[in-house]
């Protein structure tokens, strides 16, 4: 080889070595840097039940992702109905996400005992932190593990259109007798009273548990229930599920074909002057109509000068798989989703009331009032006390609603459906 060729490849390797630590470009135009921490990117797959959120995950995302380019989050979101049968699908699988909303009470049982989920005291010693109410809602019963990054906290109670009360001179009611009466009022002036209808059996377990403490006894019912001194058939829960039905001419026209999404949309667009759900509907109803003046109410009292109770429960978890590949990019995405970032997210993006310690909830009227009304909460009923076996105390009411609702069962069936049910494994109802 001649030195003029020598010389011509000596100079040729020095300058793609100098482009190299410049940080050269690929054919794609690329830096060469750029392209090696993509190859190295550790991918993280994380689902949802919240289709209506993507927007504010995203956010998460990207300032997770700032912090940690090395990880690559993507975001799956499904319907909510549908997401626990997909979910278990996926991890019995084997294709499950890294990284995944999980129910809380029961609904986490079932999943960390099929061996779904992974302990994560070790992983997320922030843990520590969170309080015992959000942290019961990630504990298994059976071994005591936490088995997620708690969330959120939900409220059940009433929305109404502030516009509408306006107009009809309407004061927001204390009692089930002025709620009825503002009901009337707005279908005499032709308007759709309540959004609520059938269709999800969930939804009618919503309405069950902002409605029904008020008449059943709220804290005493429950503590009572849960130790088998009182069962479902008692005369207190009985008129609670009557009062119920009393809500049927104030709903929309073939009620029971109504869907969730329906109710959503009929009150987000002005339709409907009430809409009977949880805290979580907040955040969405102002992004789909910011131009939406809407307030709530805790769920009326049976009578003038009863506290109003609100039913109170720990919403979910972040959980994670413990099949991962990743887990240890996994792990840094948990302590993210555990911290001050995602806590201030929720209040301010999603308006719910984060379990992240130490957030500053002052900058949120709505998330303030949220916690004025939880001054008088009980439990969830059925979520928190009665979906650890099947078939769950929510699947019961869920069904049973939907039958009297449509004029199939009384009140009276309907509890003692319920009731049968859960007798048929609960020990306590079986002395």
């Amino acid at each position: 080889m001649s030195i003029k060729k020598i010389l011509l490849i000596g100079i040729g390797l020095l300058v793609a070595a100098t482009v190299f630590a410049a940080g050269g470009k690929d054919q794609s135009g690329a830096s060469t840097a750029e392209t090696s921490a993509q190859m190295k990117q550790a991918v993280v797959n994380f689902w949802t039940w919240r289709p209506e959120d993507v927007e504010g995950y995203d956010k998460l995302i990207a300032i997770f992702e700032s912090q940690n380019p090395g990880i690559k989050i993507v975001q799956t979101a499904h319907k909510n109905t549908e997401y626990n049968t997909i979910l278990s699908a996926a991890l019995s699988g084997g294709s499950g996400p890294d990284v995944f909303q999980s129910r809380a009470y029961g609904g986490l049982e079932t999943f960390a005992q099929s061996g779904y989920m992974e302990p994560l005291e070790t992983w997320v010693p922030e843990l520590k932190d969170f309080s015992p109410a959000s942290r019961r809602g990630a504990s298994s019963i059976k071994d005591g593990k936490i088995y997620g990054v708690p969330f959120a906290s939900q409220t059940l109670f009433v929305y109404f259109n502030q516009a509408m009360y306006t107009k009809l001179g309407l004061k927001v009611p204390q009692t089930w007798d002025q709620f009825l009466a503002n009901l009337q009022a707005m279908k005499a002036a032709g308007i759709q009273p309540l959004a609520n209808g059938g269709k999800d059996g969930w939804t009618l377990e919503v309405l069950l548990g902002a409605i029904a403490p008020n008449f059943y006894g709220a804290n005493d019912f429950f503590d009572a229930v849960v130790k088998g001194q009182t069962n479902f058939k008692d005369p207190r829960f009985v008129e609670s599920i009557r009062k119920l039905g009393e809500l049927k001419p104030f709903m929309p026209d073939l009620f029971m074909g109504t869907s969730y999404t329906d109710m959503q949309s009929s009150f987000i667009n002005e339709q409907a002057g009430h809409f009977i759900g949880g805290s979580f509907e907040a955040g969405y109803f102002s992004k789909q109509n910011p131009d939406l003046k809407f307030d709530f109410f805790p769920g009326p009292a049976a009578k003038a000068g009863a506290p109003n109770y609100v039913s109170t429960y720990a919403d979910g978890n972040f959980s994670m798989n413990p099949t991962s590949a990743n887990k240890e990019e996994v792990a840094k995405f948990l302590r993210f989703l555990a911290g001050k970032t995602t806590g201030d997210l929720f209040i301010n993006e999603f308006k719910q009331v984060s379990s992240v310690p130490g957030v500053d909830t002052s900058r949120s009227p709505f998330i303030a009032k949220v916690l004025q009304v939880q001054q008088y909460n009980t439990p969830y009923v059925f979520l928190v006390g009665f979906r650890y076996q099947q078939p769950t105390g929510s699947v019961l009411a869920q069904a049973a609603l939907q039958g009297m609702m449509a004029g199939k069962l009384s009140a009276e069936e309907v509890c003692q459906q319920i009731q049968e049910g859960i007798a048929s494994y609960y020990e306590p109802f079986r002395k």
